[in-house]
């Protein structure tokens, strides 16, 4: 009966989705249903509709349905960590959208919806830790974009249209395999791109993924500090960023 009862997944009343809804830090309304252990899309949310923010992250949903248009007021949806494949075309009808994480999922470039570029008010793009082996040419239309997420997927290269958006300060795509590294870089340096950006946030990440990240982080540090420099103390800038410390409350975290 255990093992059945996880395979279906948690189910999610009305009642249970209305006490979820906190209150972010700019006075908005925001439906957290995340870490739940949902594998369906509940239905019972789509009479809440009207909440500014939806966290649906950490789950183990497949599917988005084209009911996700109903939230028209929608600033900020966290998709992030869950085994979606596709994303329902719909999606480009939330015009007011300025913050979508998709990171972690198992998005193909083929199903990534055209109608992405729809999204022109979108400030902050996740697609980090997918499937994917191109970046379509077409999100060069989001010309409100500051900070886009490409890492960790089979990228060859990033559309000239994405990577010369006119507002564009962040854009991360290490551990993809680019034929030119060098060349990348120079193109990153050139724009005044920073050098690491995680736009999951420590809050977002479940235990095991913050371990594994400040892990990786620790042994770039080692290794950057290998050779000594004479003239300079050593220094740890890193450790001044958002990502350097870990909270054992994340809902602490989320609440601020």
């Amino acid at each position: 009966k255990g093992k059945a009862k996880g395979q279906k997944g948690k189910k999610i009343t009305l009642k249970i989705a209305k006490n979820s809804i906190r209150i972010s830090s700019d006075g908005g309304r925001r439906l957290d249903l995340s870490k739940m252990g949902i594998t369906t899309f509940p239905k019972c949310i789509l009479k809440l509709a009207d909440v500014d923010e939806l966290d649906l992250s950490r789950n183990m949903l497949k599917k988005i349905p084209s009911s996700i248009q109903n939230f028209q007021k929608l600033r900020w949806l966290d998709l992030h960590s869950n085994q979606l494949e596709d994303l329902p075309e719909s999606i480009g009808t939330l015009q007011n959208l300025f913050y979508l994480n998709i990171c972690n999922n198992k998005l193909t470039t083929k199903n990534l919806p055209e109608e992405l570029n729809l999204l022109k008010n979108l400030r902050i793009l996740n697609l980090g830790l997918n499937c994917l082996d191109s970046i379509p040419t077409s999100l060069g239309a989001l010309k409100e974009l500051k900070e886009i997420g490409l890492f960790d997927n089979a990228l060859t290269t990033i559309p000239n249209s994405v990577k010369k958006l006119p507002k564009l300060k962040k854009l991360n795509a290490e551990r993809n395999p680019f034929p030119d590294s060098t060349k990348q870089e120079e193109h990153a340096d050139s724009i005044k791109r920073i050098e690491t950006l995680y736009l999951v946030q420590e809050k977002d990440l479940c235990c095991s993924c913050l371990k594994m990240c400040q892990d990786k982080r620790d042994k770039l540090n080692k290794l950057k500090n290998i050779t000594p420099s004479p003239s300079k103390k050593q220094s740890f800038p890193l450790l001044l960023t958002p990502n350097s410390s870990a909270k054992d409350n994340q809902e602490e975290w989320r609440l601020r």
